[in-house]
């Protein structure tokens, strides 16, 4: 079951539906495909799962934040130090919570992640070429967190 990406038309922001697709032992989280939502409630309240949202969480800030460089990293030069203040990423985390994800049958927990761009007007649509890149950081953080 791969990962969803869905723009909103009239908003800037993307919503992203990651179901588990393999047990992750680290989080105890073994038994993932349920018969009914009511079976998946269990596994997003459990302590495990909390902690995979948290690890999300920071991973997904590292991957947003990876092109900015500290100042230390820029400049070979005490004298080549730039002190203006970097500019906020124009992504933004507004959601990452847990989700009951559908597959056929059956259905399994999975991460819902809403993105939103700051510096995009409020009534417009993400660009196709941004929401190529949300889907780049997706599927990144599948990748790191050993997801799939």
């Amino acid at each position: 079951m791969p990962l969803k990406v869905v723009p909103d038309q009239h908003k800037p922001s993307v919503a992203i539906e990651m179901p588990l697709e393999k047990p992750l032992p680290d989080y105890d989280l073994e038994d993932l495909e349920k018969a009914t939502p009511r079976e998946v409630d269990g596994v997003l309240v459990s302590q495990g799962f909390r902690d995979l949202v948290d690890d999300a969480r920071g991973v997904l800030l590292d991957i947003l934040c990876e092109h900015h460089k500290p100042i230390v990293e820029e400049s070979s030069d005490l004298t080549d130090l730039d002190l203006t203040p970097e500019t906020p990423h124009p992504m933004e985390i507004t959601q990452l919570t847990g989700a009951i994800c559908t597959q056929e049958e059956s259905y399994r927990p999975g991460l819902w992640i809403v993105l939103r761009d700051n510096h995009a007007p409020s009534n417009q649509g993400l660009s196709p070429a941004l929401v190529e890149r949300v889907k780049h950081y997706a599927e990144e953080l599948v990748k790191r967190l050993d997801l799939a």
